[in-house]
């Protein structure tokens, strides 16, 4: 197993070589790229605007929470960016050059995140960045990324009613996981009532809104509470109590980062058995990266509306599990956002060569219509709002820290950041 502590800058050169040697020729049968020369790409030409650009290497940023409350949920997204990165150099690198990394930790603070991306554009000159997590520490550095004209790519599930040219975002939105878990839950389970509950930043409660709307306006049922706590907290057996009182069908959780531990074992703790589905507990929130802290037993019968579970039988999927095991340990998970974190190197790969520039402009401009066929989830496409069309998948939580999936959409969902109706 590879320690997870990497320095911060990654050396040019190889090194894993006894997995790498597996993984290359498995990672070439997935993406399958052209092998490309950094001789037919000259410096001068590929890299106009000054980034951290040689003959031999091209630098990007990993800015992500590797300690505080989201280093639960953000572990995960480093390890996939580096195995990317370590894949792609196996393979040869971007334009023949090969990637090193810079990493800054956001702290679980978001006026660090946007300090470390500053530092990352000004002063490291990165060609790009992936990273953040929670909306709130993307919101925070979104500013510093167009001001400087950075590119973000941005792992995590959220909201929408964002659409940024210096960002490509490889989660969902708010109508591909929100609104079609909802759907679900109403037609499938029959649930009527709803009780919303969320850590207190801008996701949870822009993505309760829109819950909310739904619920009332489209689905004409009824949203029986409403709560939010700080990120961080861990005494829920007030709110407990009043579900238990009100008696919804659904618990809709967007609970976040370690409150996730505290909150599902009290669950439990206070006669919850979520396996009898009274109430039913439907999150957005809780990936198999938090279950390895919450407990499979403790959270066992919830179900998921995420895109990706790591229990996909595919192909791809078994390529991508196996090589993450591989760097990362037997006893490692995958969860959705930690896969989405997987696709931004190589859709920033796919941009830099079909623009022939690092160039981030150009990238930009080469985004739209890249797409991946054999990503772990399934084929994905850059949509020209910079968002992706992915499945929607719904999944059971098992006791052994996995999802069982129980539904998925028969076709890939338009990402459609702005809806009508919901703003």
């Amino acid at each position: 197993m590879s320690d997870p502590k990497i320095p911060a800058t990654l050396a040019s050169g190889v090194s894993r070589r006894a997995m790498l040697a597996g993984t290359a020729a498995l990672t070439a049968s997935l993406f399958a790229p052209k092998i490309l020369l950094a001789k037919d790409y000259p410096t001068a030409a590929v890299n106009t605007t000054g980034l951290a650009v040689t003959d031999d290497t091209v630098t990007v940023g990993i800015l992500h929470s590797v300690t505080g409350t989201m280093a639960i949920s953000e572990t995960g997204s480093v390890q996939a960016e580096k195995l990317a990165i370590e894949q792609i150099n196996a393979m040869g690198g971007v334009l023949g050059r090969k990637i090193e990394f810079i990493q800054e930790d956001g702290a679980s603070d978001w006026p660090t995140f946007a300090e470390k991306a500053k530092k990352l554009l000004v002063n490291d000159k990165v060609a790009s960045v992936m990273g953040c997590w929670t909306s709130a520490s993307r919101k925070a550095v979104l500013p510093v990324f167009e001001q400087y004209n950075g590119f973000l790519y941005y792992p995590t599930f959220y909201e929408g009613l964002e659409q940024s040219p210096n960002v490509i975002y490889t989660g969902q939105e708010a109508t591909q996981q929100i609104i079609a878990g909802l759907d679900w839950v109403s037609k499938t389970k029959g649930a009527e009532t709803f009780y919303l509950l969320g850590s207190d930043y801008i996701w949870p409660r822009t993505s309760n809104k829109i819950a909310r709307k739904h619920i009332e306006n489209f689905l004409g049922k009824k949203v029986v509470g409403e709560e939010y706590y700080p990120l961080g907290h861990t005494q829920f057996n007030s709110v407990i109590n009043k579900i238990r009182l009100r008696k919804p069908d659904v618990i809709y959780a967007i609970v976040v980062g370690g409150s996730n531990v505290a909150f599902y074992k009290q669950l439990k703790a206070a006669g919850i058995d979520m396996t009898k589905e009274k109430p039913l507990l439907l999150t957005i929130s809780v990936t198999e990266d938090e279950i390895r802290g919450i407990g499979g037993e403790n959270i066992e019968g919830a179900y998921a509306c995420m895109k990706y579970f790591q229990s996909l039988d595919n192909e791809n999927n078994v390529a991508f599990v196996k090589a993450f095991k591989e760097m990362w340990g037997s006893d490692i998970v995958i969860g959705d956002v930690t896969q989405a974190a997987y696709l931004g190197p190589w859709l920033w790969k796919a941009a830099v060569e079909k623009a022939g520039s690092f160039d981030v402009d150009k990238v930009r401009a080469a985004s739209p219509g890249i797409e991946l066929t054999s990503a772990p989830e399934g084929y994905v496409k850059v949509h020209e709002n910079h968002h992706l069309w992915s499945k929607t998948r719904v999944g059971l939580a098992k006791p052994d820290g996995q999802y069982e999936v129980v539904f998925e959409t028969p076709d890939l969902v338009e990402p459609d950041p702005f809806p009508k109706g919901y703003q």
